[in-house]
């Protein structure tokens, strides 16, 4: 319980002192410091970043040995596919198990705030938070929609429990939309990593101009 608190109490305390800084920039320039760090992180972690074309000519795979991002150059998301995932579908064996509207999607994953590179919302088992079992219980399920005009990914519950820290966070229903960009590359069981911009990412993300990086260790249908 003690770490429980500690962990919200330091949430909040850093929120409020990123909030009480940047009260007097402007939107402008909130952009202008998410772009730079975003850059360092690129060069901190010696990310090598393709482009789209470059991604399509390597069908559409990224080199771990090589450490490649693909950078999405329209809304500034950049993704290393980990594993793809490729799972057949048992009924059909030659088939491959991509993802498809109203599919109901169970994640795992790390979330680090690139501006203060502090992991602040995750539901996966790590060491530090071993003793509190309800920030890993339930993975973050969400609705996978999509049509003509639009990409879409609502937080799902019933049935399937709900993400504790992203609830607690405020993070809302939506999911990033950033996440979402990934999955027509990806099959049943992928595990990806993301750099997400505030723009494509979640309500908090949005809010305070907060680009995020996410180590989605799991891209899963749910079972039932």
């Amino acid at each position: 319980m003690k770490k429980l608190v500690f962990l919200f109490l330091s949430l909040l305390t850093a929120g409020s002192l990123f909030q009480a800084c940047d009260n007097s920039k402007t939107y402008a320039e909130m952009l202008e410091d998410e772009k730079n760090a975003v850059n360092n992180f690129i060069k901190d972690n010696d990310i090598r970043v393709i482009s789209e074309d470059q991604f399509k000519e390597k069908g559409y795979q990224t080199d771990l040995s090589r450490n490649e991002y693909v950078a999405f150059s329209s809304n500034g998301v950049y993704m290393q596919i980990v594993n793809k995932g490729e799972l057949v579908v048992p009924e059909h064996p030659a088939a491959i198990d991509s993802f498809a509207t109203n599919d109901n999607i169970c994640t795992r994953y790390v979330e680090m705030n690139i501006m203060t590179r502090d992991t602040t919302c995750f539901n996966v088992a790590l060491d530090r938070w071993m003793d509190v079992p309800d920030y890993y219980e339930h993975p973050l399920t969400f609705r996978y929609e999509q049509n003509i005009s639009t990409t879409y990914g609502k937080i799902i519950v019933e049935g399937f429990g709900y993400d504790y820290l992203w609830t607690s966070m405020g993070y809302g229903t939506a999911i990033p939309s950033g996440w979402l960009l990934a999955l027509p590359y990806l099959y049943n069981n992928a595990h990806v990593r993301l750099i997400v911009p505030s723009k494509m990412g979640h309500t908090t993300a949005q809010q305070y101009v907060n680009p995020y990086f996410y180590d989605i260790r799991k891209f899963e249908k749910a079972k039932s």
